[in-house]
């Protein structure tokens, strides 16, 4: 079983504030990712405030944690900015809040220079798998985020050690 010490982290931004990643969005997961190059991997407590029964966290905030890992999974290697076209989550096992959950991330397969399949695992415990996601995800370079008006160039600075130049 992969341990962060293990793992390159991978570089995140203080200036942002995304709900899955962003280190400034006080009521946000604050992800952080790490690689063995072959993988994406990070490690989630789910906090309360993001239950869905009682003690349960919310499917809608695993969905999330398994776009987000997809996410970052296609951009680290693609080198491309990535948006998620379509997913599916299919749900094996509850997480409980507080409970410390083992995320992984790969990419399946790269189709030209636009698009990009992943795939993302939840697990928790003995590795005990919890929720599995594939997703396809379309491909941008960074001009193209600016010229969408998705990012402003200041913010895509921010993703050089991500990005392509």
């Amino acid at each position: 079983m992969k341990r962060s010490e293990d793992l390159r982290e991978l570089p995140n931004e203080d200036g942002h504030n995304c709900f899955g990643c962003g280190p400034t969005n006080a009521y946000g997961l604050r992800m952080k990712f790490f690689t063995d190059e072959k993988s994406l991997f990070s490690w989630v407590t789910i906090p309360g405030h993001l239950c869905g029964w009682d003690n349960l966290a919310h499917g809608g905030v695993l969905s999330t944690i398994l776009d987000e890992m997809m996410g970052w999974t296609t951009i680290h290697f693609s080198k491309k900015f990535a948006l998620t076209n379509a997913m599916s989550v299919k749900f094996h096992k509850s997480v409980c809040i507080g409970e410390e959950i083992r995320v992984e991330g790969r990419v399946i397969e790269v189709k030209g220079a636009r698009h990009a399949t992943a795939e993302g695992h939840i697990y928790k415990a003995e590795n005990t798998l919890c929720a599995e996601s594939k997703g396809t995800f379309r491909l941008f370079s960074a001009e193209a985020i600016v010229r969408l008006g998705i990012m402003e160039d200041e913010a895509i600075k921010r993703f050089n050690f991500l990005i392509e130049p």
